[in-house]
């Protein structure tokens, strides 16, 4: 009965630890899975997982260990329906614009709505779309991406720097195929999750 008792408390204790990053996991799942209604059903998953393992969380940051479950649990989804996008390596040549890097990304959080991000992001891989929301949309550091991920600092920092590469140009081509017709409109009024001064 004492078993019961303390499974039940250490359980209580870590849906303290996880319901406020409710919001947190299911970002995440949305912008890997595509999808609302897919990503509320991985978040459910994958608060079961966690709560069903709740013996593999050691202390630290609850917020990390939860991404890294919802992160799995969106995978281990797009693999079980084939939506899985293979991973695409970069190739400096077809990614990189020939253009000033900085131009559409600077014009794109001037003039654009959050359609234009949601329709950029959507045009990446999903690896890609992965870290940026991870770093850009959670603010989480290098070393909780690293640990979210399982792969080293450095490659961390370099993934990133190629999403953020490759985020603008998708940007880019967006805004050179449809220009904003109000040029003073604000920059993200209609998107909450990206802070302008995080894209560098």
């Amino acid at each position: 009965m004492s078993d019961q008792l303390s499974v039940r408390s250490e359980i209580g204790g870590l849906a303290e630890l996880l319901l406020p990053h409710l919001d947190s996991a299911y970002n995440l799942a949305r912008w890997l899975v595509r999808n609302d209604e897919d990503a509320e059903d991985v978040v459910q998953e994958a608060y079961l997982r966690a709560f069903q393992y709740a013996g593999g969380f050691r202390g630290g940051d609850a917020r990390a260990w939860l991404l890294t479950i919802v992160r799995n649990t969106s995978y281990r989804w797009l693999r079980k329906t084939r939506a899985y996008e293979a991973a695409v390596l970069f190739d400096e040549d077809i990614h990189t614009s020939s253009v000033d890097a900085s131009s559409p990304e600077q014009l794109l959080l001037q003039n654009a709505d959050g359609r234009l991000v949601e329709q950029a992001m959507n045009d990446l891989p999903v690896r890609i779309r992965e870290i940026l929301v991870l770093r850009e949309f959670e603010g989480l550091s290098y070393k909780e991406i690293a640990d979210v991920m399982h792969v080293p600092i450095g490659t961390v920092m370099s993934t990133l720097s190629r999403a953020r590469s490759r985020f603008r140009h998708a940007a880019g081509n967006l805004l050179r195929k449809n220009p904003p017709s109000d040029p003073e409109s604000p920059a993200l009024k209609d998107c909450e999750c990206v802070g302008a001064e995080s894209w560098g």
